[in-house]
């Protein structure tokens, strides 16, 4: 359950599409851990072993940070326990890609994470499932839904000054009434409102293990696994426990004020993903390419069609250019391309680009 998912912002866009409210109500965009960063790659097909963008509180690098602060930290999927005695994790005898919900408790893997309060949020575009047929198994992208709300629009417009001036306006409508100062980001700048792809929020654990013989600390997670939702079913009995909305994630994270036994009653079946099926290059996840996650026709060997639960998604499609769409490069290659592919990544979220439309050049801001 839950083997491969797509994250394909760039890290700036991730740290923008997960911005905050504090406590007091003043938003917040997280900074990432630092170094962290330049350790993320995008990727249309995340397998386990890869890095992925990960949110927590502060608190757990910093003791003295404020109880509300969060910050975004790469880490690899694959708990590896804290006590662990090998000098290399990949000779770990079990997998820990994911955790049942039901056995956390029962497993000292994930026991001691929990009540340790090492709670975090996997970030993602979404995830694939396979659904079991008579011969084969047939892919499916699952994400949360994408409104008018979320449009990829913003990234032709944001450089217009009267639409800036529109988003700040907006903003500061929204905002609490009697807040001491605007929303702003690290950097002291006006935070703008995320309007780019809303990234899958999914509950999870980790740890941070050291070598035994001194080396490197390596942070890994689990995603936190619940039955599946009605609408889910018929593709697998699993899903992620989807944590849907800032509540949810805040509650999820502040492991000070909200209890172990309070927060594991956030790990519920939700029927609130949507779906569609992709082609079976995701099988492979050395393939990491825009059409591991466009739109298929399952039953039907031309060209893509657009299926119920992808209409949204291929309503952006019609409406980009008709142009040979320019795909990017790999983000997750060998070690040899890395350096290019950094490069790549960096320009802007990989699944905007694509939703954007054909033969439209990357910004480079």
């Amino acid at each position: 359950m839950c083997g491969r998912t797509a994250c394909t912002l760039a890290s700036d866009e991730v740290s923008r599409a997960c911005s905050y409210r504090t406590r007091a109500g003043q938003r917040r965009q997280p900074r990432w851990r630092d170094g962290d960063a330049d350790t993320y790659r995008p990727s249309y097909n995340k397998s386990p072993q890869s890095m992925s963008p990960v949110l927590l509180s502060q608190r757990h690098f910093d003791k003295n940070a404020p109880v509300d602060e969060c910050v975004l930290a790469s880490m690899r999927w694959g708990l590896v326990p804290s006590w662990f005695k090998e000098n290399d994790p990949s000779k770990m005898q079990y997998s820990t890609n994911n955790c049942r919900s039901e056995n956390i408790l029962e497993k000292k893997t994930y026991k001691d994470s929990l009540i340790k309060g090492q709670r975090c949020v996997i970030l993602a575009d979404g995830f694939y499932e396979w659904k079991r047929q008579a011969k084969d198994k047939q892919p499916f992208f699952i994400y949360f839904p994408q409104t008018q709300g979320t449009s990829q629009k913003k990234t032709e417009d944001e450089d217009d000054p009267a639409t800036s001036a529109r988003n700040k306006e907006n903003s500061e409508t929204v905002s609490p009434p009697g807040k001491a100062s605007p929303d702003l980001t690290e950097g002291g700048e006006p935070l703008s409102e995320w309007t780019g792809w809303k990234l899958l929020t999914m509950a999870g654990l980790f740890d941070c293990w050291t070598p035994p013989g001194g080396g490197e600390p390596l942070y890994t997670y689990s995603v936190i696994t619940v039955n599946a939702s009605m609408n889910l079913e018929g593709i697998h009995d699993r899903m992620p426990a989807v944590l849907d909305g800032e509540e949810e994630v805040r509650r999820w994270l502040d492991f000070g004020e909200v209890k172990t036994q309070d927060a594991m009653k956030l790990l519920q079946s939700k029927n609130t993903l949507t779906f569609h099926p992709v082609s079976s290059l995701v099988n492979n996840s050395r393939n990491n390419s825009p059409e591991c996650l466009q739109p298929i026709d399952p039953n039907s060997k031309k060209e893509p069609k657009p299926t119920a639960s992808s209409k949204m998604m291929m309503s952006w499609l019609k409406s980009s250019a008709p142009s040979k769409r320019k795909e990017p490069s790999a983000c997750e290659t060998k070690e040899e391309q890395e350096s290019e592919a950094k490069a790549e990544c960096k320009s802007t979220g990989a699944l905007r680009q694509w939703l954007q439309g054909a033969n439209k050049k990357p910004r480079t801001k």
